[in-house]
C-alpha cells in the first residue's frame, strides 16, 4: 500500500502545477466528449468501472487490462446542430509488459456556407478534429493499476490548423473480494504544439482531475458508481455580477435569497455524477445517471423535465455487444449514444 500512497502524491504534485481554468478558458473542448453508449447512460463520465468494456480506458487508462486483449470497440454520437463525433479503438496485451491500446476520437461540426464581409457566398467550409489515443497500462501489485494515454491533436477549423499534445495519467486500486473500486484521473495535461490558430496565443487544454467510485452489490445484481469531476476548483458556478448567493423566483420575479449551506451543497454537488448499472446477467444490463451540473446549467426553471438525467442498455447477441445511451441536456433535445463491441478472439479458435 506504501506504493499506492507514493503515486497518488505523486499525481497531486502534479495537479498543484496545473491551470484551474473550466469551459471556455481552452482549446480542443472535444477531448471531453463521452463517446461510450454506456458511460453517457451512467451520467457522463466514469472512471472507476472495471471489466472488459475496452471504452473505459478512453476515461481512465489504468482501467485498461489483459481481459480486453484483441476487443475492439466503434462508438457512433448523433450530437446537436449536425455535429457527429466517435471512436474507435483496438487493445492488446502482452503479458508482464503491460497492455496496449491504440484509438482514434474524431469530431466532425459539419460543412459550414462560407461568404465575404458583404455576406457573398463564396463557397463552403468544413471543420473538423481528432485525437489519436496510444494507451498504456500496467499492474504494479495485485490491487493496483496505473495507466497513460498520450493523445496527439489535430484541429482543423476552416483555413485554421492546431496541433497539440495531451496526456491522461491515472490509477485504480480494485479489490475483486469486495468488489470495490476506486480511481484517480488527471486528463488533459499538455499544450499546443508547433503550429496554434493565426492570430491567437497559445491556448490552455481542458485539464481536469477526476476520482471515482464503484461498488457492485455481494447479493443483488447492481453496482452504484460515484464519479467527482473538476476537483481542481471547487466553485464551478458562473460568475455573475448578481449577489451569487440568491436568484429569483421565474414566476414573480421576486429574489430568493439562500443561506450559506445551501450555496456550499450546491457547489459540493456540481462536482457529483452518480450512476446505478442493473446486471441481471452477463449479457444484458440496463444503467441509470443522473449529473447534478448539467442540470443546474442547462434547465428551464419554468419546465426543468429530465435534463441532466441520462439512460441506456447493452446486450451481447451472438458475438457482439450493443449499446445504446441518451443523456438529456435541455428541453431542446438530448444525445443519442451507439457502441459495438467485440472480441475478436471469439471469431478463431487458437492451435
Amino acid at each position: 500500500m506504501k506504493r499506492a500512497f507514493l503515486f497518488i502524491f505523486f499525481f497531486a504534485v502534479i495537479a498543484l502545477a496545473a491551470t484551474a481554468q473550466i469551459g471556455g478558458h481552452y482549446t480542443y473542448a472535444f477531448l471531453n466528449l463521452t463517446n461510450s453508449a454506456r458511460v453517457a447512460s451512467l451520467g457522463g463520465k466514469s472512471v472507476s468501472i472495471t471489466g472488459d468494456d475496452l471504452n473505459m480506458p478512453f476515461h481512465n487508462p489504468s482501467l485498461l487490462n489483459p481481459g480486453m486483449d484483441r476487443h475492439m470497440v466503434l462508438n457512433y454520437v448523433g450530437y446537436f446542430a449536425g455535429i457527429k463525433y466517435g471512436y474507435a479503438s483496438f487493445a492488446r496485451d502482452f503479458g508482464n509488459k503491460g497492455t496496449f491500446a491504440a484509438g482514434m476520437h474524431y469530431s466532425n461540426y459539419g460543412t459550414f456556407t462560407a461568404a465575404n464581409e458583404t455576406g457573398i457566398v463564396t463557397g463552403e467550409f468544413q471543420a473538423a478534429e481528432y485525437a489519436l489515443n496510444l494507451i498504456y497500462s500496467r499492474k504494479i501489485d495485485s490491487l493496483l493499476t496505473v495507466g497513460i494515454n498520450v493523445k496527439p491533436v489535430y484541429s482543423s477549423l476552416e483555413s485554421y490548423n492546431s496541433l497539440g499534445l495531451a496526456a491522461d495519467l491515472g490509477i485504480t486500486y480494485f479489490n475483486p473480494d469486495r468488489l470495490f473500486s476506486a480511481a484517480l484521473v488527471l486528463k488533459n495535461l499538455g499544450t499546443q504544439i508547433i503550429k496554434y490558430y493565426p492570430g491567437a496565443e497559445r491556448e490552455n487544454l481542458p485539464f481536469e482531475i477526476q476520482a471515482g467510485f464503484s461498488q457492485k452489490l455481494m447479493h443483488a445484481p447492481f453496482r452504484f458508481s460515484l464519479t467527482l469531476q473538476h476537483l481542481q476548483k471547487f466553485d464551478l458556478s458562473y460568475e455573475s455580477s448578481v449577489n451569487s448567493n440568491s436568484t429569483y423566483d421565474p414566476l414573480n420575479g421576486e429574489e430568493i435569497n439562500k443561506n450559506k449551506y445551501e450555496v456550499f451543497g450546491d457547489k459540493l454537488m456540481r462536482h457529483a455524477i452518480i450512476g446505478m448499472e442493473f446486471l441481471p446477467g452477463e449479457n444484458f444490463y440496463v444503467n441509470l445517471g443522473y449529473n447534478y451540473q448539467r442540470r443546474q446549467e442547462l434547465k428551464v426553471p419554468v419546465r426543468v423535465g429530465m435534463v441532466g438525467f441520462s439512460w441506456g442498455f447493452g446486450m451481447k447477441i451472438n458475438k457482439y455487444r450493443f449499446s445504446y445511451g441518451r443523456s438529456t441536456y435541455h428541453l431542446a433535445g438530448a444525445s443519442n449514444h451507439f457502441s459495438l463491441s467485440v472480441n475478436l478472439s471469439e471469431f478463431y479458435s487458437r492451435k
